[in-house]
C-alpha cells in the first residue's frame, strides 16, 4: 500500500512500513525556512500516529540535502508567526531585538530538533550533495545516516561569530577535537572522512541513496515497534547522561550571546553574511575546489 501527498514545500509517502519525508525547495537547496520547518513537523507527527509505520526516512530533493536555514531566499519567512507547537516561548514577529530571536529560535531551530530526536520511531537520513549548518541539525536528529559519495557536511556558522549551529550536537556526534577543526575551519568534511570519524553510518553510490537506505529501512522495521521505541529511548537518555541536553543548553546562550555581539558591533546579528557571502566560501552547496577530508 502506498499513499502520499505533495505540497510546496515537503513531500510525504509511505510504502509498506515505511514513511519517506521529503524537503522539497530543490531550487534553493532545500534551505529552510518556518513553512518547511512546520511542513516537517507535521509530517513526523502523521508518521508517528501511523500505526504501519515503523521508520521514517528523511530526504531531500534534488541536487542537495539541505544548505542550511533561508537566511535570503524569496520565501524567506523570519518575521511570520507560525503557530507555536515546540515550546511555550511567546510569538516573536512582534518583538524586538533579542527578545525575538531567542523566543523564534527556541522554537523552530533547537525546540522543533529536540522534538524529531524523541520520535519514538527510527528514522534515516538519506544525504547527497549539500548538508551544511542547518542542515547538519536536520541529519543529527536522525536515528542513522546515510550518505551518498557525492555528500559532503559543514558548519561555517564561525564565520558569522557564532560558535555553530543551535543543535549543537558536533562534540557528540564526532570526537571533540575533530569538532574543533570542523567548527574553527568551517571547511568541508566529505562522506568518506565522515564514516571515518563515525557521524555516517553508510556510504554509497549516489545512484544507489535511495535503493539502500530504503534496504536499510526495512531491514529495521522487521523489528517489534515497542523495542525499536524502547531502544531509541535507552540511546537518547545515554546520549544525554554524557552531558548532550544540558550541553546544548548552555552553547545555545553562547549562540545568543554572539547574535547580540554581533548586533551591537556590526551589521546585523549575522554579522552581515548573507546567502552572496556563503557563495563566496562555498557554503551554501556551491561548487568548491578544496574538501577538507578527501
Amino acid at each position: 500500500m502506498t499513499s502520499g501527498e505533495d505540497t510546496s514545500v515537503v513531500r510525504y509517502e509511505r510504502q509498506g512500513p515505511v514513511a519517506t519525508v521529503t524537503m522539497n525547495r530543490p531550487d534553493y537547496r532545500n534551505a529552510q525556512n518556518s513553512a518547511m520547518t512546520y511542513a516537517l513537523d507535521r509530517a513526523f507527527y502523521r508518521a508517528a500516529d501511523d500505526n504501519d509505520v515503523k521508520v521514517v526516512v528523511l530526504a531531500g530533493a534534488g541536487r542537495h540535502f539541505s544548505a542550511g536555514h533561508d537566511i535570503g531566499t524569496p520565501e524567506r519567512d523570519a518575521h511570520l508567526p507560525f503557530d507555536r507547537t515546540a515550546g511555550l516561548w511567546w510569538d516573536h514577529s512582534d518583538k524586538e531585538g533579542a527578545e525575538s530571536r531567542f523566543a523564534r529560535e527556541s522554537e523552530v531551530y533547537l525546540g522543533m530538533c529536540r522534538r524529531w530526536r524523541e520520535l519514538p520511531k527510527p528514522v534515516v537520513a538519506a544525504v547527497q550533495g549539500a548538508c551544511v549548518a542547518g542542515g547538519l541539525m536536520l541529519a543529527w536528529v536522525c536515528d542513522l545516516i546515510v550518505a551518498s559519495e557525492d555528500a559532503f557536511f559543514a558548519d561555517p556558522v564561525v564565520r558569522m561569530g557564532i560558535p555553530g549551529v543551535e543543535y549543537f550536537a558536533h562534540p557528540w556526534v564526532m570526537p571533540p577535537r575533530i569538532a574543533r577543526e570542523f567548527l574553527y575551519t568551517g571547511d568541508r568534511m566529505t562522506a568518506r572522512r565522515a564514516y571515518e570519524v563515525g557521524m555516517v553510518n553508510r556510504v554509497v553510490p549516489r545512484a544507489e541513496l535511495a535503493d539502500r537506505t530504503t534496504e536499510l529501512a526495512l531491514l529495521i522495521a522487521e523489528m517489534p515497534r515497542m523495542g525499536l521505541a524502547l531502544t531509541k529511548r535507552a540511546v537518547n537518555q545515554a546520549e544525554d547522561l554524557q552531558g548532550l541536553h544540558t550541553g546544548m543548553d548552555s552553547v545555545f546562550g553562547l549562540h545568543h550571546l554572539a547574535h547580540a555581539h554581533n548586533a551591537e558591533t556590526a551589521a546585523d546579528p549575522l554579522a552581515g553574511v548573507d546567502i552572496a557571502a556563503m557563495r563566496r566560501h562555498g557554503a551554501d552547496g556551491s561548487p568548491r575546489p578544496r574538501q577538507a577530508g578527501a
